[in-house]
């Protein structure tokens, strides 16, 4: 008996009729958001979040999956189409440090994202990403980047309440020694990042 034929799903059709034309009152742009490629993390598809963020007046949208760059080239065409800007980025979770956001900011940079996503995929088993703060150091020029120095869904390095990260020598790294960290790295292109989760 063959098997059944996968259910393929159709692009959602962006409609000029759905776009807040007024805008709102203040500019948002959502800096951090995952797609369904972000397992357990993000449920949407990325055009149903290009859509959504048109409909809602966005002036740009950054899709950040962890250690991953697989939902942006769909995002990529819905965002051209829809006429969003799109900021490509990551969710980075090193093994001694903070997580951290990396957004690219030309296709140079977005060279180098790709190339730090490699490394950590080849360092680790399949399905996971293995990176370390000196990784990202090589990498980082060009990247912008935003700590997480709140707590990050899943981050195995990361108390709940402090954030606080252990290195490989054993000693404690602070949320405010952590951004001491990525701002001497990245200097003026470092940001911290605060975020609720699910309203808390």
């Amino acid at each position: 008996m063959p098997d059944p034929q996968p259910i393929k799903r159709l692009p959602l059709p962006t409609s000029p009729a759905k776009v807040n034309l007024a805008g709102p009152a203040i500019r948002y742009a959502e800096l951090h958001c995952c797609t369904n490629f972000s397992f357990l993390e993000g449920a949407s598809h990325p055009d149903e979040l290009v859509a959504r963020a048109t409909e809602l007046g966005y002036a740009a949208l950054a899709i950040t999956d962890r250690a991953s760059l697989a939902g942006v080239v769909r995002a990529h065409v819905a965002a051209k189409e829809a006429g969003l800007k799109l900021v490509i980025g990551a969710t980075i979770v090193p093994v001694d440090a903070s997580p951290l956001l990396l957004w690219a900011t030309d296709r140079a940079a977005y060279g180098r994202l790709s190339t730090l996503l490699t490394l950590g995929r080849r360092a680790a088993p399949k399905g996971e990403c293995l990176l370390t703060f000196d990784d990202i150091a090589r990498h980082a020029e060009g990247l912008l980047a935003g700590a997480l120095l709140g707590w990050m869904p899943g981050s195995p390095q990361a108390s709940l309440r402090t954030c606080e990260v252990r290195n490989p020598a054993g000693s404690l790294r602070s949320p405010a020694g952590l951004l001491r960290y990525y701002h001497d790295l990245f200097a003026d292109r470092c940001y911290a990042v605060a975020e609720l989760h699910r309203g808390q």
